[in-house]
């Protein structure tokens, strides 16, 4: 099998349609408007509601990033879907598969929190590189306002529900430049979306748990300073793997989390406030949706032009974080 380069050439979003903004959050939990922008950046999220599902989410930013490329569900071979949400905890990439009609495609789900969408780039990479697949589809996608305690002001004024995606195909020209992951389990009690079961008899002397889980659980203190300082170190070990320097980036994309970690990030990186993109104010942290909303709303906007470098990375629960260095375009 050959070696082959990779194009990113489509990218598509999709959102619920309800908006919830800081002032009504205020009738839920203690808190204000200026105290969730303050320490956030973020002004509302959008909540899906209880008929809509992940993977209409998830089929409708891929119908975009798929006509964005210029082929058809039917020229797919691989569907990943990152998410830690899924409608079946099975995995839900077969009900996108079947929703886009994509009947050549193998289809599963990749779940590594927020840092899920990156760690899908490089793993279709993979595929893509060794010749065995041409054309894959990238989905981030999470409805995490399904396992938020609404009376935890620490939480639910964070999270918002969304999906995006990309069309990743095999070229002549190799345009993913370079990429570092990296994972840290000892660090996963500070977020975590926790297994808590139920003690039941099933017979005699033998107990068995009944599965459910607890809500998101986070400290927001302990993630900060992981980030904080894990960031700029997976992204120069990527740029150093790409074999460019930081003043050739076009655009720092970051996991939208938290407007502080952007900006401490970019300026550690040294990379000027107008290269950064931001869209956590409108959506707040959409986890896996949230790098390829933000791709998907600049390239629309025409910030994002072809051939442009992005620097992108994500990082959350695991902990999990990476890196991945590209060229937006055919």
């Amino acid at each position: 099998m050959r070696n082959t380069g990779i194009a990113i050439t489509g990218s598509g979003c999709a959102v619920p349609s309800a908006s919830v903004d800081n002032q009504a959050l205020t009738a839920l939990v203690e808190t204000s408007d200026e105290w969730i922008t303050t320490r956030t950046g973020i002004k509302k999220r959008r909540v899906a509601n209880n008929s809509e599902s992940l993977s209409q989410l998830a089929a409708v930013a891929s119908l975009k990033a798929i006509a964005m490329a210029g082929i058809s569900a039917q020229d797919l071979d691989l569907i990943l879907l990152t998410t830690s949400t899924p409608d079946d905890l099975f995995g839900s990439a077969c009900q996108v598969q079947q929703a886009l009609g994509a009947n050549r495609a193998v289809a599963f789900d990749l779940t590594a929190a927020c840092s899920g969408f990156i760690f899908g780039m490089v793993t279709a990479a993979q595929y893509i590189r060794t010749g065995v697949y041409q054309n894959v589809l990238v989905i981030g996608a999470d409805i995490l306002s399904r396992w938020l305690d609404w009376q935890d002001r620490t939480t639910c004024v964070l999270f918002g529900d969304g999906a995006g995606a990309v069309v990743m195909q095999a070229s002549s020209s190799d345009k993913l430049l370079g990429f570092e992951l990296r994972s840290d389990g000892s660090q996963n009690h500070h977020l975590n979306l926790a297994y808590s079961g139920q003690n039941q008899e099933l017979t005699q002397g033998i107990n068995i748990s009944k599965g459910n889980y607890q809500a998101v659980t986070m400290n927001g203190k302990e993630v900060y300073r992981f980030a904080a300082q894990k960031v700029p170190e997976v992204i120069d070990k990527a740029l150093f793997r790409a074999n460019i320097t930081v003043d050739s980036i076009d655009w720092l994309l970051l996991h939208q989390a938290n407007q502080r970690i952007l900006d401490t990030v970019a300026q550690r990186l040294g990379i000027p406030e107008h290269k950064v993109i931001s869209n956590l104010a409108n959506y707040g942290n959409t986890s896996a949706a949230s790098i390829p909303i933000a791709l998907d709303e600049a390239v629309r906007a025409g910030q994002i032009k072809p051939n442009h470098i992005i620097a992108a990375s994500g990082f959350g629960a695991g902990l999990t974080w990476g890196a991945a260095i590209f060229q937006w375009g055919k």
